[in-house]
């Protein structure tokens, strides 16, 4: 009886050991298994057996990781303290490593981010801080890449979020904006008062050729101004319209004579 009651005890603790010894691993998992505190391979996805107590499993996520970097205090180059935050993307490419050569590598990764990203963008002027944030970005995410490659990481992606500056500063930049667009509009003002002074000396240029046209463009003037006031106009008679009336009424008058 007592035989055969330790017999079952030990066929329901082979049985648990077995079903305990079953594992099934998600198409984006891996399983670093150790036997004995030796690492052996890496296992999935999908079903595989794991032998209870001689074999031990770490399970890795292998999709990508968006983690953002908490801001950051940063002097650039020209002395502007700023606060910089940004978002870094990874994921395990081999999952042995990431077990086997860092503790955490999360968290070695977001440490290496934040100082890095201290590092880059204190090498850098706030008008390049500002300006040129993809070719940052890029230097960011190679360095970072290079930095993680012996822990089987791999960063695609690191992107610069948002820089927060200083409220004097934040009023200069403004300052600078305004003065920028006052400028480009006083460029383009003397550019147009340039071409209209051209086309005004050009049209003095026809009208000394031809003084009749000075007659003309008074006239044109005068109908302009009627149009718009009814009012008494005076204005300077040209010396070229009275030469040309007395020559019309001495050949008038030369004509009734010689009748």
């Amino acid at each position: 009886m007592a035989m055969g009651l330790g017999f079952g005890t030990f066929a329901i603790i082979v049985l648990l050991l077995v079903v305990m010894s079953f594992r099934v691993l998600r198409e984006y998992e891996r399983a670093v298994v150790f036997m004995l505190g030796r690492f052996w391979k890496v296992k999935g996805p999908g079903f595989f057996l794991l032998i209870p107590a001689v074999q031990q499993m770490v399970r890795i996520d292998l999709r990508t990781v968006v983690m953002d970097v908490p801001p950051q205090d940063v002097i650039t180059r020209d002395n502007v303290s700023v606060k910089v935050n940004a978002v870094v993307y990874f994921r395990v490419v081999d999952a042995r490593r990431a077990i086997v050569e860092v503790e955490d590598y999360k968290y070695a990764t977001s440490q290496l981010a934040q100082t890095t990203l201290r590092s880059v963008l204190g090498q850098v002027e706030l008008d390049d801080l500002l300006s040129q944030r993809e070719r940052l970005n890029q230097q960011l995410q190679h360095i970072l890449d290079d930095a993680t490659d012996v822990w089987g990481i791999k960063v695609s992606a690191v992107e610069v979020k948002h820089v927060d500056l200083p409220p004097d500063m934040q009023r200069a930049i403004a300052r600078q904006a305004e003065a920028e667009r006052e400028k480009r509009a006083k460029i383009i003002h003397a550019a147009g008062e340039l071409e209209a002074s051209t086309k005004l000396s050009e049209a003095a240029a026809i009208i000394a050729a031809e003084p009749v046209a000075v007659t003309l463009r008074y006239l044109q003037t005068l109908t302009e101004i009627a149009a718009e006031k009814n009012s008494t106009i005076v204005f300077p008679l040209p010396i070229d319209l009275l030469t040309l009336l007395k020559q019309v009424t001495s050949g008038t008058g030369a004509e009734a004579g010689s009748r």
